[in-house]
């Protein structure tokens, strides 16, 4: 029973892979040059996805996912923001870095490629960056969505309240 559930958080968790293979462009521009990035919450292992692709974000919210919009706008070119999946757990994890992207890939996790693009590299001052700041946040009590990303700043003193760690600026937004 309980690998059954376990089999079914995976799998709803990592068939993102499959469908965002399947989709060659991203299915709605929101403003010239840029795209929507959508966030999806799955309710059963408390992760938050985020896509470029309206079919992907269709595909999960058939399997459970609850939509939460569109997170913000990301560009149509910029600097590279990568997705991996953990394949244990269905997790998945964002970042910039190519030495975090390669040490997640050789201890197991899965490369999905290039997520979306950021218009000023992650550890810019904010200063001289384009766009706006997405925060990352850490929950060391979870085991899946430790991770989370915002551009609130409000959103991330809360949750700093609650415990989550606060990395820094992950990339930028439009």
């Amino acid at each position: 029973m309980i690998q059954t559930k376990l089999a079914k958080r995976i799998a709803s968790g990592c068939v993102s892979f499959l469908l965002m293979a399947a989709a060659l462009v991203p299915s709605q521009i929101q403003a010239a040059g840029s795209y929507p990035l959508y966030c999806l919450y799955n309710p059963n292992t408390g992760e938050h996805l985020y896509t470029l692709y309206s079919n992907e974000r269709n595909a999960l919210l058939r399997y459970g996912w609850r939509d939460e919009g569109v997170a913000w706008n990301t560009p149509t070119s910029g600097w590279y923001v990568y997705r991996l999946c953990n394949p244990n757990t269905g997790d998945h994890h964002y970042t910039m870095d190519e030495d975090e992207r390669d040490y997640l890939t050789r201890i197991g996790w899965r490369d999905e490629g290039i997520g979306w693009a950021s218009p000023s590299l992650g550890w810019e001052d904010q200063a001289t960056a384009q766009g706006r700041p997405v925060y990352r946040l850490y929950n060391p009590n979870a085991a899946v969505g430790a991770h989370y990303y915002t551009t609130s700043a409000r959103e991330v003193n809360a949750l700093h309240r609650l415990g989550w760690r606060y990395e820094g600026i992950g990339w930028y937004a439009l």
